[in-house]
């Protein structure tokens, strides 16, 4: 959405473009309409200055003011095999989709990619979509920065820039992971190690903190941590790292499903039984908490109100109406065989 400020700014121009690329209006307009046989350094300094002032271009403004697209797209800053493979993924899409199905609007999947971020940026801001809504994102993405001062953007999880500006959907993750690890603390472990997710995803950062805020509360050790990348693989090799350091372990909180099954897998592997000798928690309640044996005892995680609520607050937007800015969805322990 437009602030004030950017309101009382007057719009990129061409020729804006142009003066701050050091090359001329033609050639501004050369790169803009994907022509051929343009010298790539300049195309990149092109794209820099596009992407600096927040240029669109004039084709895609005259079809904002004359007409909506009636599309949004939601973004992955993410590898098309991770997204796939992941039941997260799959359901706040579902639930995206099903809440535009009784809409006039149809729905985009962007799995967008770091290596060349341009293009997803100058897909959104090319009056392809109305809106747009961003998952898994990470410190590091540029596919998606800078575009709600043109369009409106909805985010599933706070957002590393312009956070108090954004809106978006998500869960006190920081809280959720403390009442997991607690759960074990309560069980009478005393030696809880953990698989953190990202440490570039608010997600991952928070549901760490909250592991070590609740072992700090009951004096435990906080050391025996191993990050992964919410990946079953990853789960795997975090289990191993943490199993060949040699120290005792009794409890464990991998950050999500995935790569608590991953870690599963290598007990299972070792002989070591859960939740005898190590009990276990994980995080989502997804399709990876009742697949593995013993099922696990995790956090659910309300992915389908978090797609419903995203979509309905993109519409909003969309529409000019008013929205909360930080939207919080309640999460839950739900305890099975696993701990």
């Amino acid at each position: 959405m437009k602030t004030d400020a950017s309101r009382s700014r007057p719009a990129p121009t061409l020729e804006m473009v142009a003066a701050l690329a050091g090359v001329s209006r033609s050639t501004v307009s050369r790169v803009v309409n994907d022509a051929p046989n343009v010298d790539p350094d300049i195309v990149k300094s092109v794209q820099s200055a596009i992407s600096t002032l927040n240029y669109i271009p004039n084709r895609a403004a005259r079809s904002l003011a004359s007409r909506r697209t009636n599309s949004v797209a939601v973004v992955v800053p993410e590898s098309t095999s991770k997204v796939f493979a992941d039941p997260f993924f799959a359901t706040l899409v579902e639930s995206i989709a099903q809440t535009l199905v009784e809409t006039k609007y149809t729905l985009n999947l962007i799995v967008s990619s770091e290596a060349r971020p341009e293009k997803t940026r100058s897909y959104l801001l090319g009056g392809n979509v109305d809106g747009a809504l961003v998952v898994s994102h990470h410190s590091g993405d540029h596919s998606w920065t800078r575009i709600s001062d043109s369009l409106p953007v909805v985010f599933a999880g706070r957002p590393f820039r312009g956070e108090g500006d954004s809106y978006y959907v998500e869960v006190n993750n920081q809280a959720a992971a403390a009442r997991a690890a607690q759960h074990l603390v309560d069980a009478g472990r005393t030696s809880i190690a953990t698989i953190a997710g990202p440490q570039d995803m608010y997600p991952g950062i928070d549901r760490l903190r909250g592991w070590e805020t609740a072992l700090r509360s009951a004096r435990l050790d906080t050391s025996l941590v191993e990050v992964g990348d919410f990946t079953q693989a990853s789960g795997r090799e975090a289990m191993r790292r943490l199993l060949d350091r040699g120290q005792r372990i009794d409890g464990l909180f991998a950050a999500n499903d995935q790569m608590a099954a991953g870690a599963c897998s290598v007990l299972t592997d070792r002989n070591i039984r859960i939740p005898a000798d190590i009990a276990v928690v994980g995080f989502d309640d997804d399709s990876f908490a009742t697949s593995v044996t013993p099922a696990l005892t995790t956090i659910h995680h309300p992915i389908v109100e978090m797609g419903h609520r995203m979509a309905e607050i993109l519409l909003a937007l969309i529409e000019g109406e008013p929205a909360d800015r930080v939207n919080l969805l309640p999460t839950s322990l739900v305890v099975r065989d696993s701990a």
